[in-house]
């Protein structure tokens, strides 16, 4: 996948600066986290970006802890903020800043701002100050405390330093325009009293300052001078600049204050450096949720075992699960910076993590659903170590501290894979069956003789042969198996517990209350195997555990695993939302316990259109008959990746072809791959191409969500590649949703026919219909009106919820741009 060459907006801003010696050529970034839960995946764009953009500029990023609320702050989020950051592999400037370092220069500063008329203390409550703010629409009503003096404020703010007063009794505001559009300056509140045990200054102060006082002087006093932040503070950059602009540096006497760089005199906003707010917009990645409010829900409830739950989108919990930082951040680097919210397709961070974790992690064999295998010919109680290497053909040396090979015993029992075995195969399986013959990876070829079944009827055993001429993995008379397959000796291997995580949630947006959240969840997030082998070397290379990014193994054929930090399975398959394959735990003190990292390849979006999607995780550890026809097994061969690079280095119209994608179609290295991979889906896509629909969007449909409807790249069934185009088209030009597009794959795939005939005959055309779509709106607005209350009070972010709304109301068919038009006038007539 190729890296973004072209330099985001935000470093183009900072470039500039330096370029005209702004601040001197200075660059001093931040980065704040508040320490009230784990940092997530969403931080790590936001970590990246601070402290890339200053060391690309030779400047500095410092770490300050936003602790402004002493009621949900921890020192342990305080360490685990700290762990984290240092594990994506950066370092801060000096020692840990802290917004409490500087409670005393902020007050200070709001002293001297009531002094200048800017500020005053407002005795209203908190229901009366919302009953005064207004509305988008209306000016707020003036507090009757607004005119105060100069000499009443000072004293009463002097005595809410002194805690003479109880929580809520008084707020102070600072005085700038209740008929501003901007509803945050409206008087916006600077400090509220709360008696509160703070972390680090026990109970010395009993007022508080609110984000938006505590934040852009935070940055002054240290002298920052470029603030990054989300998209959803860019109505909060006025009041930054006028905070800035109304402070007077001097009054602060930061000269007091350890770390301070900032610096000015006694003139109103005579900050030296003055920062700048620069807002970027987030990446939401699907499957995913980054509030922290909705993810201690599913700590509190028990949906996850804690906050670094493999499964959890913490950065605690990505590091358990076993991706490497190097991975967060090329995905961080790929998705880039940009203007707008986006959806990012959670494959992308899984190719970076396979892209990572291929050139470094050794190759073992493990069986997740052991069937017993018995050797008929091969003599009891020998053991065979056969040389196997620990990284495939390619890699120019093993990453240090590994040998090159190591030694797995091959003996008279062995285990395979109970999904590599049928009775009675299907078309196209090309793995063991009765008077079948395979290749054992690394091993010899085996025969199946006959099958052993229990009194049930299930199959228990195998009994096979093997061929002692094919220890090399050929045949002196050169016939090749249908199919190669993992196995571990049934005597010699060591028990392990593996821990099947997949996603948490079973929708790619879970967005909505804590309801629709629990109804989101996904209950196959984990499965627990308590009956998983794996060959006996790494029992010699335990000593690795926890250090996740050196221990990553890849499983053959099965994906990239990880040791867990827990060293026993006791209490194991507890965890909510698990399942196990077994009645009975492992034994406390017992097996090794792996976590899965990622598989081999994508199979998610195929499983979600299975039925029930209750199956075993098997078909996910290695593809079905039919999805890997397409893709020959090539003997010493170790990702599908390599196995397609194989077959193109064969046939130099499939390596055309795969040239012909990237330049001039445009594609991307990923999707070039996967399209050129076979003669089929070259044909397919080319066909689908041939009437002038932009290439890179029938590549991306192709590629993910026909794969998802039950196809593949050259086979979608009995979706024609012309239909696909039309298919595609009609989402281009606006004639229906991708939603409803998305919904029409499975079924295009299945029968056939014309996107755009059963879009007109159904009626799933976008709704354009302006009258239409306003009853819709009125009546989402009327079902809200907490909400609306909300967004009257200037928690304009909420006009996201009523969209989703609306979407959701007219099955995702509604003309965004007319609902987004015709919600901003209904909120502003409701409120």
């Amino acid at each position: 996948m190729p890296q973004r060459e072209r330099p985001d907006f935000i470093r183009q801003i900072v470039a500039e600066d330096v370029l005209s010696g702004r601040h001197g050529g200075r660059v001093l970034t931040r980065f704040p986290p508040e320490p009230n839960g784990f940092l997530h995946v969403g931080h790590a764009s936001a970590i990246c970006l601070d402290f890339e953009v200053a060391r690309e500029h030779g400047g500095r990023t410092t770490l300050r802890m936003d602790d402004t609320n002493p009621t949900t702050e921890d020192p342990s989020y305080v360490e685990a903020i700290t762990r984290d950051i240092r594990w994506l592999g950066f370092e801060w400037d000096g020692e840990i800043r802290y917004a409490s370092d500087y409670f005393g220069a902020l007050y200070r500063m709001a002293m001297r701002m009531i002094e200048d008329g800017f500020a005053y203390v407002d005795s209203l409550s908190e229901e009366e100050i919302r009953a005064h703010r207004g509305s988008v629409r209306e000016p707020s009503r003036p507090s009757p405390y607004r005119n105060r003096s100069t000499e009443e404020n000072l004293d009463l703010f002097r005595r809410m330093r002194a805690g003479e007063f109880a929580d809520g009794a008084h707020v102070l505001r600072a005085r700038i325009d209740l008929a501003s559009s901007n509803m945050k300056l409206r008087d916006p509140l600077m400090y509220r009293i709360r008696h509160a045990h703070h972390h680090r200054t026990g109970d010395e102060w009993p007022i508080y300052p609110f984000y938006d006082w505590a934040h852009g002087q935070s940055d002054a006093i240290e002298g920052i001078t470029h603030s990054f932040c989300t998209l959803e503070f860019q109505d909060n950059r006025a009041l930054y600049d006028w905070f800035i602009d109304h402070t007077r540096p001097a009054s602060a006497r930061i000269d007091r204050t350890p770390g301070a760089e900032g610096g000015g005199g006694e003139a109103l906003g005579s900050w030296d450096p003055r920062p700048r707010q620069y807002e970027f917009a987030r990446r939401n990645l699907d499957y995913t949720i980054v509030s922290k409010r909705k993810l201690l829900l599913l700590v509190d409830e028990g949906h996850v075992s804690g906050w670094d739950d493999p499964r959890m989108p913490t950065l605690a919990g990505l590091r358990r699960r076993g991706i490497p930082p190097d991975a967060i951040r090329a995905f961080c680097r790929q998705v880039g910076i940009g203007r707008a919210d986006n959806r990012v397709e959670i494959a992308t961070l899984e190719w970076a993590v396979r892209d990572a974790l291929n050139p470094r992690a050794p190759r073992v064999l493990a069986v997740l659903r052991p069937l017993e295998v018995v050797i008929e010919n091969w003599p009891e109680g020998e053991v065979d170590w056969i040389d196997a290497p620990y990284f495939p053909r390619g890699v120019d040396a093993p990453p240090e501290g590994w040998p090159g090979t190591r030694k797995i015993p091959f003996t008279r029992v062995l285990y395979i894979e109970r999904d590599d075995f049928a009775e009675e195969p299907a078309p196209g399986f090309r793995r063991l069956a009765p008077g079948r013959e395979v290749r054992l990876r690394h091993g010899y070829f085996i025969t199946c003789r006959s099958v052993e079944r229990d009194d049930a009827g299930g199959i228990v055993r195998l009994h096979c042969t093997y061929d002692p001429e094919t220890r090399s993995g050929s045949a002196p008379d050169g016939r090749r198996p249908a199919g190669t397959i993992h196995w571990v000796s049934a005597t010699e291997s060591v028990p392990m517990e593996v821990r099947l995580y997949d996603r948490l949630f079973r929708v790619s947006d879970p967005a909505g209350g804590a309801e629709d959240l629990r109804e989101s969840l996904n209950p196959d997030s984990l499965h627990v195997l308590t009956h998983a082998r794996g060959e006996p070397s790494l029992v010699g290379d335990t000593s690795l555990v926890g250090d996740p990014p050196q221990t990553a193994y890849q499983f053959e054929r099965l994906g990239y695993f990880v040791p867990d930090r827990a060293t026993s399975a006791a209490g194991a398959t507890t965890d909510a939302g698990a399942t196990t394959d077994v009645d009975a735990g492992a034994p406390a003190g017992g097996p090794l316990v792996f976590n899965r990292t990622v598989t081999l390849r994508d199979a998610w979006s195929r499983r979600e259109q299975m039925d029930g999607a209750r199956h075993a995780d098997s078909r996910e550890a290695r593809p079905a008959a039919e999805e890997r026809s397409t893709e020959p097994e090539t003997p010493g061969v170790d990702s599908a990746r390599e196995a397609r690079d194989a077959v193109r280095r064969a046939d130099p119209t499939l390596r055309a072809a795969f040239d012909r994608f990237r330049d001039p179609l445009g594609l991307p290295d990923e999707l070039a791959d996967l399209l050129s991979g076979s003669a089929a889906s070259v044909r397919y896509y080319e066909r689908a191409i041939r009437g002038g629909v932009d290439p890179a969007a029938v590549a991306t449909w192709l590629v993910h969500e026909v794969r998802g409807a039950g196809g593949s790249e050259g086979d979608a069934g009995a979706l024609e590649p012309e239909a696909l185009a039309e298919l595609v088209g009609l989402v281009l030009e606006r004639s229906t949703s991708r939603a409803v597009a998305k919904s029409l794959l499975a079924r295009l795939v299945e029968e056939g026919g014309s996107p755009r005939e059963i879009v007109r005959r159904e009626g799933l055309g976008r709704i354009g219909d302006a009258e239409q779509i306003r009853e819709i709106v009125h009546g989402v607005v009327a079902a809200h009106p907490a909400e609306v209350a909300r967004y009257a009070a200037g928690h304009t972010g909420l006009a996201g919820f009523f969209v989703g709304r609306v979407m959701r109301a007219t099955h995702g068919r509604a003309d965004p741009a007319i609902v987004r038009k015709l919600l901003e006038e209904s909120l502003n007539d409701a409120t």
